[in-house]
């Protein structure tokens, strides 16, 4: 064999390997990529990592500094095209000591100790406390009906559940978070001192659950508390039979001055359209009573999964993909809206964005916000997701992170697994790492590559 034969076999043998994924069909491809990370895939340790290693990871502490430089550091030596950051400044809240609440005065149970923890940028209580009688209650609505005459000088407690008939668990979430999140400014127009918030879950147990709080502005600024729901309901029955029941919380949270951080970008460069990006991503930062296992490192984890299973398996996107690791979403959404910002500025076009922030749990499917003509695009693939047992993609919502993308035009898209046992976890001590399983969380992460890889090969 001469010399310009052996060339000739070269050439055949690297184009051949190089077009192997456009030749076969959607199917093949997608089973060899679950295949690989239910094979080889590292998410799982990657989680193992951030979460045992880094642990809780508020914007503005070291933890959140110290995950900064280890997705940086992952996604390097994974070896992507571009691993790079984009500075924001995000808010530094701190919990400080451990919070005290006591029913106190209870004319069947004397003082009883419950189980509380202060609400995100909330202001804390010092070593005073704060003390009072209460007023429960379960609207805004209610709330303005009592007035000053009966809210001035007291606690408001609101005690709205999370609707348990709804099998959407984000659409219980949605139906009562307001009263986490402004239910302190609403409650101090009428004179309160403080207000205890019922736990947004739909278990009954003994563990609060934090989140953010919005203060309104020109409204004074009281101290907030959330209560676990078993507390909840044992304040709301003594109550009922003595409305001179006082409650006390302590608490020494405190906001200090704004913090530098980032977003951390991997890219894979496309190969036919590199200036067009399709996004998937996670919110790096999490609450600071767990490890942010579910909320959010599962998302971050999986996000760098589908740029390392392109990767691994050759699959040469046609746009550039990139893994955003956002920060501040809990807080703030500071990285989510710096993000979109800094698109807007360097003339970036943006196809598609995917967020996974739901969780770790078995995949169900996507939803979609984004015009009809995109949505049925998308639905339309739903046979190829049929094999892993995947059928729910239809309109829907995409990730908060995500979602400053929307006024560009951007097409939103929300991983959706299973949500049933989401919010036992969700902002509380036991978001922990043996809360999530190995298998559904690969799932996850090959459910997520299958339909970036959809997207980059077809297009919206």
């Amino acid at each position: 064999m001469n010399y310009s034969q052996i060339a000739w076999l070269i050439f055949y043998w690297l184009f051949f390997s190089v077009n192997v994924y456009s030749q076969e069909k959607d199917e093949e491809v997608l089973q060899r990529i679950f295949n690989e990370v239910l094979v080889n895939g590292e998410c799982y340790d990657n989680l193992e990592y951030l979460t045992q290693q880094i642990g809780g990871r508020l914007s503005g502490s070291p933890q959140a500094a110290a995950a900064v430089n280890w997705s940086r550091q992952v996604m390097e030596d994974y070896g992507f095209d571009k691993v790079f950051l984009q500075e924001v400044m995000v808010p530094h809240w701190v919990r400080g000591k451990k919070e005290v609440g006591k029913i106190v005065n209870s004319e069947k149970l004397g003082s009883v100790d419950v189980n509380i923890c202060a609400l995100g940028n909330a202001v804390g209580t010092g070593d005073k406390g704060a003390v009072g009688n209460v007023v429960e209650v379960h609207s805004f609505q209610e709330l303005a009906d009592l007035g000053e005459e009966n809210i001035k000088g007291k606690i408001v407690l609101f005690n709205r559940p999370l609707d348990p008939t709804k099998i959407q668990t984000f659409e219980a979430y949605g139906g009562a978070v307001n009263q986490r999140g402004s239910g302190a400014s609403e409650a101090a127009k009428y004179g309160a001192i403080g207000v205890v918030v019922r736990s947004m879950t739909t278990a009954l147990d003994n563990i609060p659950h934090t989140g953010a709080l919005r203060y309104a502005l020109n409204i004074p600024k009281i101290p907030a508390v959330a209560i676990s729901t078993n507390d909840a309901e044992l304040l709301s029955s003594l109550l009922k039979d003595d409305k001179n029941l006082k409650f006390y919380f302590e608490t020494h949270c405190e906001m200090k001055e704004d913090e530098l951080s980032y977003n951390v970008i991997g890219e894979i460069t496309g190969t036919e359209k590199p200036n067009e990006f399709i996004v998937v991503g996670g919110h790096l930062d999490s609450w600071d009573l767990g490890e942010g296992a579910h909320d959010d490192g599962t998302g971050c984890v999986q996000s760098i999964e589908v740029l390392r299973t392109l990767k691994s398996l050759g699959i040469k996107p046609r746009h550039s993909i990139r893994a955003v690791m956002f920060m501040n979403e809990e807080n703030g959404l500071r990285g989510g809206r710096k993000y979109a910002e800094l698109a807007k500025e360097n003339k970036e076009i943006h196809l598609a964005a995917l967020e996974s922030d739901s969780g770790g749990f078995t995949p169900k499917g996507f939803g979609i916000n984004a015009d009809e003509k995109v949505i049925k695009k998308i639905a339309s693939w739903k046979p190829l997701f049929s094999p892993f047992k995947i059928y729910d993609i239809e309109k829907g919502e995409g990730g908060a992170d995500i979602s400053p993308l929307k006024a560009q035009g951007v097409s939103l898209i929300g991983f959706k697994p299973d949500s049933q046992r989401y919010f036992d976890y969700h902002h509380t001590e036991i978001d922990t790492f043996d809360k999530v399983n190995k298998r559904e969380l690969e799932l996850g992460a090959a459910s997520m590559t299958a339909l970036i890889y959809l997207i980059d090969k077809y297009g919206l």
